[in-house]
């Protein structure tokens, strides 16, 4: 009996070195969300600080437009305008004798606070579009930027994906050889 167990343990040595190797060699599998993570958590931190001015001028509005509009300039065409405007109420009161009346008064108050409104208003509306554009590059920016950490997210995960394939395939080729030479012993 002695004599076939030393045979057994001398046909079985390698087989048992290559498993003790193969069991070395098992591979590791790592999450390819872990690889992916440290990108996709950057997102949130990256973009606040793009957005945060508009974030903090939408929670009081009157207040920016205040800012906004602390900058106020005539247009060049308001003084013409008006002028014309009241040029045409003087000559519209002294055609129907109405001129220097109270309610020519009003009339040509009402003309130049109505111009003066179209004036700024217009001024504002130009103003807030230029605003307006600022947050729209700074929107396309910030989008840039979560779409290239979304692109290296996305390789660091298919790459751990793709090392866990390549280390399955070598540990299968590992146990195919055992097998192979298992069938020789």
């Amino acid at each position: 009996m002695s004599l076939f167990k030393n045979i057994t343990n001398f046909a079985m040595s390698p087989l048992t070195g290559a498993l003790g190797m193969a069991k070395g060699l098992m591979p590791s599998w790592q999450n390819p969300s872990d690889s992916a993570m440290p990108y996709l958590n950057q997102i949130p931190d990256q973009l606040k600080g793009y957005y945060e001015p508009y974030m903090q001028a939408g929670q009081h509005p009157g207040q920016k437009i205040n800012e906004i509009g602390q900058d106020y300039q005539q247009s060049p065409g308001y003084q013409f305008a008006l002028q014309q405007a009241l040029q045409a109420g003087n000559n519209r009161g002294l055609a129907n004798g109405m001129h220097g009346t109270p309610a020519h008064e009003q009339q040509q108050m009402e003309i130049a606070s109505g111009l003066a409104s179209q004036d700024y208003n217009n001024w504002l509306s130009n103003a807030m579009g230029v605003y307006g554009q600022g947050f729209n590059a700074t929107n396309d920016l910030a989008q840039s930027l979560a779409n290239n950490l979304m692109s290296k997210a996305n390789l660091g995960y298919e790459g751990a994906a793709g090392r866990n394939q390549h280390r399955q395939g070598q540990f299968g080729n590992i146990l195919g050889g055992l097998g192979t030479l298992a069938a020789f012993l």
